[in-house]
């Protein structure tokens, strides 16, 4: 034991120095890009709708809290990234011409700010708030999701009523639409979309009912195959033409897109 304590060590601890330090490049690409104006503008929107949807979250979480009389506590999902977009934000600007603006200033100049108020009130304070008043882009993620359901499941209905052997669960897939339809108040090409499964739906409905103990897999009549299918190809095509009546709520976004792509 006394050789040991006198003996001299095998290495000495280095002084951690600054020097020395190495920055993480995990979220940087292996070779440098060089993004346009325009691809930045675009980018930034991307982000800001990222962003807006996490401090939306942590706000809901927040209130959460508070209705179980908990102190609201930031979440360490939050913060790791919420920290990484407004990295990804500022990376974005370093590829614009310099001066490099500040990132409150560039959402500003190109109205990112008026669309993502929370963002804006987030970069200020530092903390996720909510808005008194509804900001513009928050149905835009929810009326997005519903066209593309819409469109999704009026393609999965067609190739049903084409190819499946039995059309026992046709009914309550054409359900499923009809709820979506009514979800879309006030878009007329879409109201006679509704009446007409409204006049069909009870009639067709009955037509899949089998006798109990029959081993026949219900099918629909040749009438009915047509008539789900010129509803089905009418919504596809009216959701992919994406009418006014369609975008009214995406109007804001589709603006700002359309200012860098002219």
């Amino acid at each position: 034991m006394m050789a040991v304590s006198i003996s001299e060590p095998l290495c000495h601890r280095c002084v951690y120095h600054e020097k020395c330090k190495v920055e993480l490049q995990l979220k940087r690409p292996l070779m440098p890009i060089q993004l346009s104006p325009e691809q930045v503008g675009l980018e930034m929107l991307c982000l800001c709708g990222q962003l807006d949807l996490l401090i939306r979250a942590q706000v809901n979480q927040f209130q959460e809290q508070l209705s179980q009389d908990c102190s609201p506590e930031e979440s360490d999902t939050f913060q790791v990234q919420g920290a990484e977009i407004l990295d990804q934000m500022l990376q974005c600007l370093e590829h614009l011409p310099k001066p490099m603006p500040q990132l409150e200033d560039y959402l500003d100049i190109v109205g990112l700010s008026a669309m993502f108020p929370r963002v804006e009130v987030f970069l200020i304070q530092g903390s996720p708030v909510d808005m008194l008043e509804r900001p513009p882009m928050d149905e835009y993620f929810s009326h997005i999701a519903k066209l593309n359901q819409l469109l999704v499941l009026c393609q999965q209905l067609e190739e049903d009523v084409r190819h499946l052997g039995s059309h026992k669960y046709i009914a309550h897939q054409l359900s499923v639409i009809y709820h979506i339809i009514c979800s879309f108040r006030g878009i007329r090409c879409l109201s006679e979309m509704k009446k007409d499964i409204e006049a069909n739906f009870k009639e067709m409905k009955q037509s899949l009912v089998t006798e109990e103990g029959s081993r026949q897999e219900p099918q629909l009549a040749a009438p009915y195959i047509s008539w789900i299918l010129e509803i089905t190809h009418t919504i596809t095509s009216l959701v992919s033409s994406l009418p006014e009546e369609l975008t009214e709520d995406l109007s804001l976004p589709m603006a700002f897109v359309s200012q860098f792509l002219s």
